[in-house]
């Protein structure tokens, strides 16, 4: 054999060499693939039957935090709500909001007692319930919420009010139909949450 094909020869077989190696590797980490074993068919079940066993327990317990919040807040709403109304019929010689219009004289309708009652708590007010947005010696009283307007019911997200001008039984506290977050009798002075399931908070 030549000298020169003999070099050619050794040139080329590290390569083979290298190859055959290559080869050996890639068959040896088929085989540890093949070999280890991921997660069985059972395993995954008992893992997935774990994981709804806890959501089953965790879930309602939120959902009962949640409500227990949305409760709170709303007892604090009406509470400082009720407060606000009172405070405002012994400022304006026994008239609770909403039932003078914003032109001082009784409200006609039920929109003119709503948009008053809302008016005439959040900014300032002279004695006979009209309203405008500076404070001087005539218009001295409020403004009894800070905000510009009434707070969100948190159980159905509305902050608009309906208001009944005409029921004098003080006994009466119903929101049947309201579709709106407050109910808010004008002649005797019941507020009350109007989102159906909570009207006797």
């Amino acid at each position: 054999m030549s000298d020169r094909r003999r070099a050619r020869l050794e040139h080329r077989l590290p390569h083979i060499g290298r190859a055959e190696k290559g080869d050996h590797t890639m068959k040896t980490g088929r085989r540890i693939l093949r070999d280890s074993a991921g997660f069985t068919l059972v395993e995954l079940l008992i893992v997935i039957v774990l994981l709804g066993i806890l959501a089953a327990v965790v879930v309602p317990q939120v959902s009962v935090s949640t409500d227990d919040a949305k409760l709170n807040t709303l007892r604090t709403d009406l509470s400082q709500l009720r407060s606000s109304i009172e405070i405002y019929y012994a400022q304006h010689t026994d008239t609770y909001p909403g039932a003078n219009a914003i032109t001082g004289v009784a409200a006609a309708t039920a929109a003119e007692c709503e948009t008053a009652f809302v008016q005439q708590l959040t900014r300032y007010t002279n004695q006979n319930g009209q309203v405008q947005n500076t404070k001087d010696a005539t218009f001295k009283y409020g403004p009894y919420i800070k905000g510009g307007a009434l707070p969100m019911n948190p159980f159905n997200d509305l902050n608009d009010i309906t208001c009944d001008i005409a029921t004098g039984d003080i006994t009466v506290k119903d929101s049947t139909g309201a579709g709106t977050a407050w109910k808010f009798y004008a002649l005797t002075g019941v507020f009350m949450a109007a989102d159906g399931a909570h009207d006797t908070h």
